[in-house]
C-alpha cells in the first residue's frame, strides 16, 4: 500500500473563548490514501471547516501531529506549510473565491503563473473545456451565474493535477440541479487525475459518493452513524 497522503495523530485544537478555552478538536486521528474520496459531516459549528483547514494546513493544531504528504506539517511554519501545499493541492471553496477582476481564464492561470508553469495558457483553455466553459473564459465572475462560477473554481483547483483536493461546502450556494451536476463533474475529474479528495458537506446524499464517510461529533472523527447525524 502507498503511504497515506494525510495523517492525523491526536489532534486537538482549542481556542481561547472569554475566562476559558473552547474545545473544538479532541484527540482526532485521520488518514487518507491516495486516490481515496472522503466525506466529513457533522452538524453545524461542530468544527468540520476547522479541522480542513488543521489537515490543509492553513491553520496549526493545538497539540498532535499532521502529515501532510509525507511532511510533519505541525513542525512547520507558514512558509513552508504553503510550500508542501504549493502544485499539489488544490481547494474548492462554498463562496467560489474568485478574483472579481479577472475573467475566467484568468482565474485558471492564476496558479499555473504562479509557479511558472509551462504552457499555462493550453492547460487553462482545456481546464475551461473539461468543465464546459470554453465559450465563457472572457467573462468575469459577476457576468457568470453560481454554477458558472463554481466550475470556473473547480477548472482552477484541477488545472496543477493536485494529489488532493479540499473541498468545503462546494454546493453549499448552489440549487438542487446544479449542485448535482457541480458534484458529478467533481468526482469525475478526481477519478481522471487520481486525487485524494477531502469533502466537507452538510448534505448526505453528496456524502455518500465518496468511499469513506466520517462525522465529527463532540470534536471527534468517528465512523457515520446515521442516527447521530441531524
Amino acid at each position: 500500500m502507498n503511504a497515506p497522503v494525510i495523517q492525523l495523530k491526536s489532534v486537538h485544537y482549542q481556542v481561547p473563548s472569554e475566562d476559558q478555552l473552547l474545545h473544538i478538536l479532541n484527540s482526532c486521528d485521520l488518514c487518507v490514501q491516495p486516490q481515496e474520496s472522503l466525506a466529513i459531516i457533522g452538524r453545524s459549528g461542530s468544527g468540520k471547516s476547522t479541522l480542513l483547514s488543521i489537515v490543509a494546513g492553513l491553520e496549526k493544531p493545538t497539540d498532535g501531529e499532521v502529515h501532510l504528504l509525507g511532511q510533519p506539517i505541525h513542525n512547520l511554519n507558514e512558509d513552508q506549510r504553503a510550500l508542501v501545499r504549493a502544485q499539489d493541492v488544490g481547494f474548492i471553496f462554498q463562496n467560489f473565491q474568485l478574483m472579481p477582476s479577472m475573467t475566467a481564464l484568468e482565474n485558471i492561470l492564476m496558479p499555473l503563473e504562479l509557479f511558472q508553469l509551462p504552457h499555462a495558457q493550453k492547460q487553462a483553455l482545456e481546464a475551461l473545456d473539461k468543465v464546459g466553459l470554453s465559450d465563457r473564459a472572457h467573462h468575469r465572475p459577476a457576468e457568470l451565474s453560481g454554477g458558472e462560477q463554481q466550475r470556473v473554481a473547480i477548472a482552477r483547483a484541477f488545472v496543477t493535477q493536485p494529489k488532493i483536493l479540499f473541498a468545503d461546502e462546494p454546493t453549499g450556494n448552489l440549487d438542487e440541479e446544479t449542485a448535482e451536476h457541480i458534484q458529478t463533474l467533481l468526482f469525475d475529474l478526481q477519478k481522471e487525475q487520481n486525487s485524494a479528495l477531502v469533502l466537507v458537506t452538510h448534505d448526505m446524499d453528496y456524502a455518500k459518493k465518496c468511499q469513506t464517510t466520517l462525522q465529527l461529533v463532540k470534536g471527534q472523527l468517528q465512523p457515520f452513524k446515521p442516527d447521530q447525524h441531524s
